[in-house]
């Protein structure tokens, strides 16, 4: 039997009952107010927003640092002495996480890193995937983990759709003249995960919450994903009329099981509030394991 542990950020998103489900661990990321920081994961991701609108000020996220994960690491190996760690982590490029991990595993030999160049939905996928994976496959080898968990990474695909381009022009993200504009126009950039950078690939105009059949229905056919399974990401005040539309038009593709997974604070302070997201794994994909 494998004796394989996971290992995530809060950044992806998996909820406690999940993670408890599956035995991963999480480490949580930062979140930095006026009065001080805050470790994601111990409060609400509404308060992000309320925090925004009272005071006009974006929180400031932050990654893990070495000393958080010699914490982690020493706690797992103390519940799980002979177990391997699997540390499956946020995108690299856009934290400084994974590199705080390399400098805590030195000298410690139990622990493997892989950089899912994912966030949020999309590191939920491959994490709670190879998860489920390790469990129908009791008996496989390290290297087989993470030849399973590059395929998993190969073939995920990730989009969100902010509401409005308020918080990403309070993060610096976009100019003021392009916030105005895009709040007066009603567009809305679509952000992939491309080679872990998130990246405006097209623009969207009209009402987000009218446009979420016609996302849905256009972005899984685009990336001709497996019918079995489809993740929907809502940021805080995203309706339940806006999930039922996406359900309704999921269920319409062919799609069998939907997932709905709520961006925590990382990705809300990014996204801002009523942000939309689809996460699926791509159909019957080669993947050349030496090129990922």
């Amino acid at each position: 039997m494998n004796k394989i542990v996971l290992l995530a950020e809060s950044g992806s998103d998996i909820p406690p009952d999940v993670a408890k489900k599956y035995n991963i661990y999480i480490i949580p990321m930062h979140v930095t107010f006026n009065n001080g920081t805050k470790d994601d994961g111990t409060f609400p991701a509404e308060d992000i927003i309320s925090y925004y609108r009272n005071t006009g000020k974006l929180p400031k996220t932050s990654g893990c640092i070495p000393e958080d994960f010699e914490k982690i690491f020493d706690r797992i190996h103390a519940e799980n002495p002979d177990s391997h760690i699997l540390y499956l982590a946020y995108s690299a490029v856009t934290t400084c996480s994974y590199q705080s991990a390399v400098i805590a595993s030195e000298e410690r030999d139990y622990i493997s890193l892989l950089d899912t160049k994912l966030v949020s939905g999309g590191q939920y996928v491959v994490v709670v995937q190879l998860a489920k994976w390790l469990r129908r496959s009791p008996h496989a080898t390290l290297q087989e983990a993470i030849d399973e968990a590059n395929i998993l990474i190969n073939k995920t695909r990730m989009c969100f759709y902010p509401n409005d381009l308020e918080f990403l022009k309070a993060g610096g993200r976009v100019s003021n003249i392009m916030a105005v504009c895009g709040s007066i126009l009603k567009i809305h950039p679509r952000i992939d995960l491309e080679g872990g950078y998130l990246k405006a690939t097209k623009k969207l105009r009209g009402n987000l919450r009218k446009m979420i059949p016609k996302l849905v229905r256009e972005y899984t056919a685009e990336q001709d994903f497996e019918k079995e399974a489809i993740w929907m990401l809502c940021s805080p005040g995203f309706t339940e009329e806006g999930k039922k539309a996406a359900e309704e038009e999921a269920y319409a593709c062919g799609f069998q099981k939907i997932t709905w997974v709520k961006t925590g604070c990382v990705i809300t302070t990014h996204g801002g509030p009523e942000a939309f997201g689809i996460v699926g794994i791509k159909n019957n994909m080669a993947v050349n394991l030496q090129s990922v």
